[in-house]
């Protein structure tokens, strides 16, 4: 194992190390998730204060931060508990107030005795006609006027922490901060006109505008390109591992797909077209693959993953397609099997329920190989389920299978290739920051015969019409999903909506007439009450979130969301991809308690006006952050100190080109720039690369 570098100690040091720093005060830091000086290094300042010296008050706008020189005419200690002790003072042409609350009137008259000239700074403002300064920021003797910076950086803070020991802290971090060697490739520093290292965390540290504290300022871009270049590094070193696995070539013989191809009702996108070259060359390669297939709603992701499964078939092997939940298990098994019988390839599934005789029925022909494509749900892992040959393992909605799972799936055969789908588009910087060990194919165009959803916002008060438009449409023959609001999280009041939904409906509607499915019910009657909906037995379905990803119904041409304020904007546009599946002109109303606040009406608003789910992504991301859009879900996302996914995604794509080219280059960190990647990884604490370059 190797071990960080000496030169870096002093910053991996306990924070006790630096002045002004005790036990108290460290533990206080945990708040801010800073344990060592390297983290306060970089914590950056969030704002400033302009604290240049101004001669006077005097029409000066206020409230404001104000620097002025003084002199003290007379003390006003405070007469009752609870008033203000006020300090009558002059500047070069007004006379104002200082304000203390809670302040011994001793300490007071020794901070400013009267008759004094003083330096003081603080935030001014009018009362009663008069202008205050409460309680100063700073005062000091004319002869120590340098000591109030003209410019103060501002520090995030937590309980026990102030802004001047904040400050004093990071001084102190700063002043570790040595000279390191060059990381960055020297070209892209000059191109980019970046300070070096020590000098970019100096000027950070010390900014004298608030042009300085922006994401664009040089200083702060080359210390966002550091974090995430090791980031980077550490997703190619992974690459780069991953790519050292021998794999095993699937060569396709073209004959099963064609049949596929000729069965379909429609000519693949080019973007499908794309995706399936891309995801057959992988295949037929001997390194193993691990792709990313991105596609927004109803792109189209299944018939490439068909067409994936078709080479492993076509070459002698077996692939396994698994899915979150039963319900998107039976409907890839009801999409896929016609397809599949009409190339001749055996394709079975497998849940939870397959019990008894059935089960081992199918287990023994799946290791016979007499079963070439299994479709299934997390039953799949279990020990006793054995392929005679599996090749290449799809994953639906990868982010509800954890890494461990994945791993497990492709310990099922020699040498899995792998390739996971998600039908939740994702913004370019984020895509990149999680799945950066991956190669990506992006479906970007919509299948034809699909047709554009109409998406109207109602306020919640008008529900009784919405009742009445149904009840129309219904008696038309059509169909639609009414989605229960997400009330607090949790399944057991989504459930409770649901189920007060439902009643209310079907005494609106008619017996028979209504469905209902949420995520507790036992899951024979969740299916049961799909395939009453997907036969058109039941005309409106009421649901919990259950029905989010996937659930394809092509007669159900209307959606409405109840409370969709409270829904992301993924979420909401997921849900509407369930309606206008087919020919049909759908609608998605977008039920919202009044009133709505700015940012929920801007959200409802970019729904409204785009059906492009990776630009609804980019708004969202600009309007929450990147923790939010992911969600907990799909908490793979590293925590950036200072480096900023919504503001700085070219950033991130320079980080993955420049880490990438120079692992080709260096493999193993050898050279002198390699050295000081090395340097950077340790810093970055990213020491599972460091590892893995060690031992490769």
């Amino acid at each position: 194992m190797s071990s960080r570098p000496e030169i870096l100690f002093p910053l991996f040091a306990s924070l006790e190390t630096l002045t002004g720093v005790g036990p108290k005060m460290a533990k206080a830091f945990g708040g801010l998730d800073i344990e060592t000086p390297r983290d306060l290094l970089f914590t950056l300042p969030v704002g400033g204060v302009d604290r240049r010296f101004r001669p006077s008050l005097n029409g000066l706008p206020l409230p404001g931060t104000v620097t002025t020189k003084v002199t003290v005419h007379r003390h006003h200690p405070a007469r009752t508990k609870g008033r203000p002790h006020r300090v009558d003072v002059e500047d070069a042409e007004l006379s104002f107030n200082l304000v203390f609350f809670h302040a011994s009137p001793a300490w007071l008259e020794k901070m400013l005795p009267e008759g004094a000239e003083r330096i003081v700074s603080g935030k001014a403002e009018l009362f009663d006609g008069i202008a205050q300064i409460v309680h100063p920021d700073h005062v000091v003797p004319v002869n120590q006027a340098d000591e109030i910076p003209e410019f103060e950086a501002v520090y995030p803070l937590t309980q026990g922490v102030t802004l001047k020991k904040m400050t004093t802290a990071v001084q102190g971090a700063v002043a570790r901060a040595v000279d390191l060697p060059e990381w960055i490739d020297r070209s892209l520093v000059t191109r980019e006109d970046w300070p070096d290292w020590h000098n970019a965390i100096s000027t950070a540290h010390a900014p004298e505008t608030s042009a300085e504290i922006s994401s664009t300022a040089p200083a702060r871009r080359r210390l966002a390109y550091d974090e995430l270049l090791a980031h980077q590094m550490l997703l190619a070193i992974l690459r780069a591992d991953r790519r050292k696995l021998k794999g095993r070539a699937s060569a396709a013989t073209g004959k099963l797909q064609s049949a596929v191809l000729s069965a379909l009702p429609y000519k693949p996108t080019a973007a499908q077209e794309r995706a399936i070259r891309e995801v057959s060359d992988d295949l037929a390669s001997e390194q193993r693959m691990n792709r990313l297939l991105q596609g927004d709603v109803g792109a189209g992701k299944t018939l490439v993953a068909l067409m994936a499964l078709m080479v492993v078939v076509e070459a002698g092997g077996q692939g396994v397609l698994m899915a979150p939940t039963e319900i998107l298990a039976r409907q890839h098994l009801q999409g896929l099997q016609p397809l599949a019988e009409a190339a001749g390839v055996v394709l079975e599934l497998l849940t939870g329920r397959d019990k008894g005789a059935e089960r081992t029925a199918k287990l023994k022909a799946l290791k016979a190989g007499n079963i070439q494509i299994l479709i299934g749900t997390h039953a799949v892992f279990q020990d006793d389920v054995v392929f005679a040959d599996l090749r290449l393992a799809v994953i639906d909605e990868q982010h509800r299978f954890g890494v461990a799972q994945r791993m497990k799936l492709g310990q099922k055969g020699e040498k899995t290739d792998v390739l996971v789908m998600t039908a939740t588009p994702i913004p370019r910087s984020l895509s990149l920051a999680q799945y950066g060990d991956m190669e990506v194919s992006v479906l970007d165009e919509k299948p034809p015969g699909r047709t554009p959803v109409t998406t109207a916002m109602v306020a919640a008060d008008k529900i009784d019409q919405v009742v009445d438009r149904l009840r129309a449409a219904v008696a038309e023959g059509k169909q639609a999903y009414w989605v229960c609001p997400l009330v607090d999280e949790s399944e057991t009041s989504a459930k409770t909506a649901a189920e007060s939904r439902f009643k209310t409906l079907r005494a609106a509607l008619g017996e028979g007439v209504v469905g209902l499915v949420h995520g507790q019910m036992p899951p024979r009657d969740k299916d049961a009450a799909m395939a009453d909906f997907v036969a058109a037995n039941t005309k409106v379905l009421v649901a919990t979130t259950v029905i989010e990803v996937g659930v394809d119904v092509p007669n159900a041409s209307i959606m409405v969301i109840e409370g969709a304020e409270g829904f992301g904007m993924a979420q909401l546009h997921q849900l509407r991809g369930r309606v206008g599946r087919g020919a049909k002109a759908s609608t998605c109303l977008l039920l919202y308690q009044t009133p709505l606040s700015e940012t929920g009406r801007r959200r409802l608003d970019v729904i409204r006006e785009t059906e492009d789910g990776f630009r609804i992504a980019e708004e969202d991301l600009s309007m929450r952050g990147a923790g939010d859009v992911l969600g907990t879900v799909q908490s793979g996302l590293p925590r950036f100190r200072i480096a900023d996914l919504e503001r700085q995604a070219t950033l991130m794509e320079m980080a993955q080109d420049d880490a990438r080219a120079f692992l080709q280059k260096d493999p193993d960190l050898s050279s002198e720039r390699g050295k000081a990647v090395r340097l950077l990884l340790w810093l970055m604490e990213q020491d599972q690369a460091i590892q893995m370059i060690s031992v490769g």
